[in-house]
């Protein structure tokens, strides 16, 4: 089941990167519960529980806060049913005009092919100066 919870990830980054939101949202389970790192600028909603809590607390937020905001995966490791990607954010701050390019890792746990728990590790420090 691996290669498939893999596959699912692989997914998720496709879909963010050509702006299908919906198709992300698609691959979390009713009950996803999804948590930003710590400190981080969206971590004030963690854990965020359900897919239309993920999209108004996460991805509306940097939609409408950053230009040309990407998630660069550079690995996606099979670990069973949890999948790591290590990879790179990198994107504009609207607002400041300030950019990021921070290193990032985030977890998956995946469970009757719906992604069940979200862990964003990433250098909270470069978004923290970015917004102000």
């Amino acid at each position: 089941m691996s290669a498939e919870n893999v596959e699912i990830v692989r997914s998720m980054y496709r879909a963010f990167a050509s702006g299908d939101v919906p198709g992300v949202l698609s691959q979390l389970s009713p009950k996803v519960e999804w948590w930003e790192a710590e400190n981080f600028i969206y971590a004030d909603g963690n854990p965020y529980i359900g897919p239309q809590s993920v999209l108004e607390g996460v991805f509306l937020r940097i939609i409408s806060n950053w230009n040309d905001f990407t998630v660069t995966p550079e690995a996606i490791l099979d670990a069973g049913d949890r999948v790591v990607t290590l990879g790179i954010y990198g994107g504009t701050y609207k607002a400041t005009g300030k950019t990021v390019r921070a290193q990032m890792v985030h977890g998956f746990t995946i469970e009757n092919e719906k992604v069940v728990k979200f862990q964003q590790y990433t250098d909270t420090k470069q978004f923290a100066d970015a917004v102000q």
